[in-house]
């Protein structure tokens, strides 16, 4: 049995038929909101992100597991930087560009006007659109799975995708070993004082033992890589299939319908 705290990338599998988004293709997630991603770079219209961000609350609602990251994500998180970035954006406009539209709030010499706040909420919704977007692939991929599939789907040499894949594995190893050396200063009761200077203080003391065991652990790696060959034919076989099936191409083909028949429908670029 695996264990998570090892190998995080062991349950992606959402152990539901119903949530497929865990079911496809890296490569798949990737390129169906892809073309959304580019247009709506290029969009100034408040209904065409926002249909945007409806659909990709609907796939994600629908096709990933609801976790509390998601729903802080979703419910909370972007709605939040919407308002932000809408009053950032708002209050940096220059008021020259749309003094022609009603004033809503004026200190001395210095004017709120409504088209500031359209242009910053269009910009702060854009934005948002973008980030659901790519929510999907981010939060229902595997990062050895984006490797696994360039390196099968896209013939990406193996020498960088497997390189890719070993850097992916030292992150949840390095939070592993981390959580190992607090836990030994807690048990020789090393610096257990209060505040900040203490708390900086105990962050320094994690730096050397974490340098040593990334070290150590890098000359494992390295030493496994060479005694399997690494590099020393121009193909390997593959112990972990990540195909790409019908069903991918399915997603792919009818993301892009339904991304073409928003743009029919809203179509943001005047043709004035």
């Amino acid at each position: 049995m695996t264990d998570a705290t090892r190998d995080p990338y062991a349950g992606t599998n959402s152990g539901s038929p119903r949530r497929f988004l865990y079911e496809l293709n890296p490569l798949a997630k990737f390129a169906a909101p892809l073309p959304a991603l580019v247009l709506l770079i290029f969009v100034r219209d408040f209904a065409t992100p926002l249909a945007f961000i409806a659909l990709a609350y609907a796939v994600l609602l629908a096709g990933a597991r609801m976790s509390r990251l998601l729903a802080a994500i979703l419910f909370v998180a972007l709605p939040a930087t919407v308002v932000l970035l809408g009053t950032g954006f708002a209050l940096w406009t220059n008021p020259e560009l749309v003094r022609n539209t009603t004033p809503l709030l004026q200190i001395g010499a210095w004017t709120l006007y409504s088209g500031a706040v359209e242009l910053g909420l269009a910009t702060g919704i854009r934005l948002a659109a973008i980030v659901a977007l790519a929510l999907m692939p981010g939060l229902t991929t595997a990062g050895p799975d984006i490797a696994r599939s360039m390196v099968q789907q896209l013939r990406v040499p193996y020498r960088i995708g497997y390189t890719a894949l070993a850097a992916f594995r030292f992150v949840p190893r390095f939070r592993h070993e981390l959580d190992v050396i607090r836990q030994a200063h807690r048990v020789r009761a090393s610096n257990d004082s209060r505040g900040p200077f203490a708390a900086i203080a105990r962050g320094t003391g994690y730096i050397v033992p974490l340098l040593a065991g990334a070290i150590r652990h890098a000359e494992r790696v390295a030493l496994a890589m060479d005694s399997r060959a690494f590099g020393a034919h121009p193909d390997r076989t593959e112990r972990y299939l990540v195909p790409f099936r019908r069903r991918d191409s399915v997603f792919v083909i009818a993301f892009w319908l339904i991304t073409a028949a928003l743009l029919w429908v809203f179509f943001p670029w005047g043709l004035s």
